[in-house]
């Protein structure tokens, strides 16, 4: 019989792919671990290895087909005992996918038109059937989950996996990790279950630009990408689902500006370049920790707090932006952060970041100062319980001592997320957030 290979999620927000390169043919002979093809995300752009060995009987989709849907069968091995002839690769009128409408927002595995938290919380599917012969029980597992569940020595035969087909994945290992015990029990992809509390009301139908008086012909129609799909369908869900609310703080960056220019001028033949950026979320991951209730995460079963400030800082790309991650960033020095953003920022333009390094995160930031921008607040990335919009900053009159005079001031917004956050928190995160800014030493404490 032969073995189907699907089009896997490769991004938490994934539900269509492009099949941008395949690197087999027919014929091939494939090990576990091997490089089969390149598959464009929302994200970015990410080899796909092979699961199973076994040689390539057909490729169902052509290279370069657009919004293939995930679980989608792409390829195809022969079974045990078939020839070579037994049968011919699809034809050429069925390889190409057509682009579709995203179903969802979901993070990780099959896509349906159900919200976030339905999906997350759905059972895991079953796992496939023993393939292997009399006495034999083969367990579906990719490459790297096999290395991560013996180096921490957990049994694949009793966890139920979250990948396409029921393949056990790298999500699943670090769930069963934190879990011992309780493997059959873990969420699928995530560390947190994030629901949306009461059913929400079906959105109005969207109504066409020229039902909306727009002149056909006056315009240009520009095709939606899957970033922007994904953009639009996270975004609406987490405007409309989220209840939230913004507070705004000014923070006066002189002592900032300063310390900064003395780390760059003593530091910068070492290759350090520190920018007001870097800082920020250095400042940021010490508040969360030092006002740990507001680094949290909702779910249905509770607040979540989490361990580290992890993080996420928004990088506009082409076409949109994404969210890479400097995790644990409370345990790392300005130097470290300044080298792993400008690599994550670097990498994320040309869209070669891996699917460990945007997906998660406990908080975001958005910075548009460099753009002039002076006030602005952002929509929550779920799963965070606030994002952060920093402003840019300039020379304004201030009243110190009771006498007028002049300081670098910046405007910070911080969107809280009203289940896990209230007023009364998120004012405490910004008393310390501008703390560390307004006096920098305390950030070597």
């Amino acid at each position: 019989m032969a073995t189907q290979i699907t089009m896997p999620a490769l991004s938490p927000t994934m539900e269509e792919g492009n099949l941008a390169k395949w690197h087999v043919k027919v014929g091939d002979t494939i090990e576990p671990g091997q490089v089969i093809a390149e598959i464009e995300t929302d994200k970015a752009t990410m080899e796909v290895e092979a699961v199973d060995e076994g040689v390539i009987e057909a490729l169902l989709v052509e290279e370069g087909a657009q919004g293939v849907k995930v679980n989608t069968p792409i390829a195809t091995l022969k079974g045990e005992g078939e020839s070579a002839a037994s049968k011919q690769q699809a034809p050429a009128a069925q390889a190409k996918a057509q682009p579709s409408p995203l179903a969802g927002e979901g993070r990780e595995g099959g896509r349906s038109d159900k919200s976030t938290s339905d999906r997350l919380n759905a059972p895991h599917p079953p796992a496939p059937a023993p393939q292997g012969g009399v006495g034999e029980q083969r367990i579906f597992a990719s490459p790297l989950a096999r290395r991560l569940a013996e180096q921490g020595g957990i049994d694949l035969s009793g966890l139920r996996g979250s990948g396409p087909n029921g393949r056990i994945v790298k999500a699943d290992i670090e769930a069963a990790a934190s879990a011992p015990g309780q493997q059959q029990a873990q969420q699928p992809s995530r560390e947190v279950t994030i629901g949306k509390g009461e059913p929400q009301q079906a959105p109005a139908p969207f109504k066409s630009l020229e039902q909306q008086g727009i002149r056909q012909g006056s315009y240009d129609l520009v095709p939606l990408d899957l970033m922007r799909k994904t953009i639009a369908k996270r975004m609406t869900a987490s405007f409309r689902d989220v209840p939230h609310f913004p507070l705004t703080i000014d923070i006066e960056i002189d002592a900032l500006l300063k310390a900064r220019g003395e780390i760059n001028k003593r530091f910068g033949d070492n290759g350090v370049k520190i920018s007001v950026n870097d800082m920020c979320i250095k400042a940021a991951a010490l508040a969360l920790k030092l006002v740990p209730e507001a680094n949290a995460s909702y779910t249905p079963d509770g607040i979540a707090l989490h361990h580290h400030a992890d993080v996420a800082v928004a990088v506009a790309i082409p076409g949109g932006l994404i969210t890479p991650i400097i995790w644990a960033a409370e345990t790392k020095g300005l130097a470290q952060i300044s080298h792993e953003m400008a690599d994550l920022a670097e990498r994320a333009r040309a869209k070669k970041l891996k699917p460990e390094e945007f997906q998660g995160g406990t908080f975001s930031i958005s910075n548009m100062g460099m753009m002039g921008i002076k006030s602005f607040a952002s929509i929550i990335n779920e799963p965070h319980g606030m994002i952060m919009s920093i402003g840019a900053g300039e020379k304004r009159p201030v009243v110190k001592n009771d006498a007028l005079a002049i300081a670098t001031m910046m405007n910070v917004t911080v969107t809280c997320d009203h289940r896990v956050v209230d007023g009364a928190l998120g004012a405490a995160f910004l008393k310390a957030f501008k703390s560390f800014l307004e006096d920098p030493m305390a950030m070597l404490l």
